[in-house]
């Protein structure tokens, strides 16, 4: 047998045991795809991703909205009216389906199959595109778009209706956001520490240049720092996948100010990777399936500001 098709019989062994075990697969390799597209995605790396094992789960949110404290009476129990119950709202992820086709290259499956690891290469791979395109519709999905892919279901920026404030084509500043901090109600504020800025690159540059054209040291300071931006101590956080495109004008971008973990992506681990050859064109093609949905856990504990002007420019 001819080296090539060595390492092809090689493939074709892994590809085997991966269908026998119905195409999905194992706990392991689903581990490190979950790694992988949390390590590759930016926004992945700080909200809650939460591996599912069925196609939904509940989300609790149970608590106390309210007063619960009343003046107590010795030898008195409180009135039915002083009494109170928690929120038990829930919120509910439903994953949808995506699927996602790779040709690789016999020369390629050669290079990455002789110390026998075809699946662990193939799910590199995918994974660290798959991630990307996971961020694009955690942020942008929006069931009526255009875009087949992001109509699949409504991302973060369309779920955040309930505090909006509109800037009018500004660029991002602290008079921005600390109107969109003033514009968090107080109950979710107390967790400020917990609470961030995102947005996008556009934006967030915007922002540190409008600092440093302060004639002090610390403006100074915002042009050469290496940490990431900040307003009061929140950090602000360049999103990559945020849009700069939005408005009529298609030149403006988002920015959301709330607990990265108030956002829960649900993945669900049952991963399946299905395969075949295309023996003309000489390539292995490889077909991976997946589930996910997005949800904040509490939707009224997001601020979100609109028409932030993100073209390039002075």
């Amino acid at each position: 047998m001819e080296p090539n098709q060595t390492y092809i019989a090689k493939a074709d062994l892994q590809v085997a045991n991966l269908v026998n075990e119905g195409g999905y697969v194992n706990a392991e390799q689903s581990k490190q795809f979950f790694e992988l597209a949390i390590q590759e995605s930016v926004l992945m790396g700080l909200v809650d991703v939460k591996p599912m094992n069925t196609p939904s789960y509940e989300l609790s949110k149970m608590g106390f909205t309210g007063r619960v404290l009343r003046g107590a009476t010795e030898g008195q129990a409180l009135s039915e009216a002083d009494r109170v119950r928690p929120n038990l709202a829930k919120t509910t992820l439903n994953t949808v389906e995506f699927i996602a086709e790779a040709r690789i290259p016999y020369a390629a499956v050669e290079d990455n199959v002789s110390g026998g690891s075809f699946i662990p290469y193939m799910t590199e791979l995918l994974g660290k595109a798959i991630a990307r395109d996971i961020e694009d519709v955690v942020i942008n999905g929006d069931t009526l778009s255009a875009d087949t892919l992001l109509s699949k279901l409504d991302g973060v920026l369309k779920q955040a209706v309930s505090i909006v404030v509109n800037v009018g084509g500004v660029r991002l500043s602290k008079s921005v956001l600390k109107q969109m901090i003033q514009s968090m109600p107080s109950a979710y504020y107390r967790g400020a520490k917990n609470l961030g800025f995102f947005t996008s690159k556009n934006a967030v540059i915007d922002y540190v240049d409008g600092l440093s054209n302060r004639q002090t040291p610390f403006g100074d300071q915002a042009l050469t720092k290496v940490a990431p931006a900040d307003y009061i101590g929140l950090g602000i956080v360049p999103i990559p996948l945020f849009p700069e495109n939005l408005g009529a004008g298609t030149n403006m971008t988002a920015v959301l100010l709330t607990d990265p973990k108030n956002i829960v992506i649900g993945m669900q681990r049952q991963i399946k990777l299905e395969t075949a050859k295309d023996i003309s064109a000489r390539e292995y093609i490889i077909v991976a399936t997946l589930r996910f949905d997005v949800k904040f856990r509490h939707e009224p504990a997001v601020v979100k500001a609109t028409n932030v002007l993100a073209t390039a420019g002075a």
